[in-house]
């Protein structure tokens, strides 16, 4: 029965810290076979590089999902279809470079999109069809990373997809939800993940800054919060053969 673990949005250096940190000690002590982790936001807060995939990486991550800051460093782009196991929304449109999934492990990972609230990419719902139903000898045991912005889409696709996927973990809104669960036919189930991040910050970023914002409505650009750290992520136990999930548990850690 294998052990994934899945971290929610890492922020920055002082995400890349954490997960430094943390990881190692989990994999151990939790007997983890695979790693997934949203790395989005893992340059300065937006996007990601070369250098910081690596960084996650070395630090015991397997497969790295992202969303809709997968393009904000462009330097990455040229990797999205190499050797890296990164991948972005299997729902941008056709053309787009990069993987929307990948197996690794025995374990077939997909990263999808939302739209409520975002912006009009493809169907999440459908592209999911048209995988399952596409894709010839594909494991037992598949993972989603739903990067959506409502609450109401990602329960929607829980639903709709639960029986036919292992796990479907929420990332993007960076907060932490407490309803991690199993759901009826066997698929592991949490609104969002969370975030790797400072806790004194605002979803990841500056406090004074976010709220100097909202008081002028003059955009600035943001910085990552300071201080100490929080480390989000949930456990699940799947079956290789049947592909249900036998438990999630979430994992949040004080990182010092």
């Amino acid at each position: 029965m294998p052990h994934i673990l899945m971290i929610g949005d890492i922020i920055g250096s002082p995400g890349r810290r954490a997960v430094q940190s943390r990881l190692p000690g989990l994999r151990q002590k939790h007997k983890i076979d695979l790693v997934i982790a949203n790395g989005e936001n893992a340059a300065g807060g937006l996007g990601l590089t070369v250098e910081t995939a690596d960084a996650l990486f070395s630090s015991g991550v397997d497969v790295i999902t992202s969303g809709n800051h997968i393009w904000d460093q462009r330097e990455i782009v040229p990797h999205l279809d190499g050797e890296r196991a990164i991948i972005r929304p299997l729902n941008y449109p056709p053309g787009v470079p990069g993987r929307g999934y990948m197996v690794v492990n025995g374990c077939l990972i997909v990263n999808l999109i939302g739209r409520t609230f975002m912006s009009p990419y493809d169907c999440p719902f459908r592209a999911m069809d048209r995988l399952l139903a596409e894709l010839e000898n594909r494991p037992s045991v598949v993972l989603v990373d739903f990067h959506a912005e409502a609450t109401s889409e990602k329960m929607a696709l829980g639903r709709y997809l639960d029986g036919r996927v292992s796990a479907v973990a929420g990332t993007h809104t960076h907060v932490g939800t407490i309803d991690a669960r199993i759901l009826r036919k066997g698929t592991a189930y949490v609104t969002d993940i969370g975030m790797v991040v400072p806790k004194e910050g605002v979803i990841g970023d500056d406090a004074d800054a976010v709220i100097q914002r909202f008081l002028t409505m003059i955009p600035h650009r943001l910085s990552v919060g300071k201080g100490s750290l929080f480390f989000n992520s949930v456990l699940i136990e799947a079956d290789q053969a049947s592909g249900r999930s036998a438990s999630i548990t979430r994992i949040d850690l004080d990182v010092d």
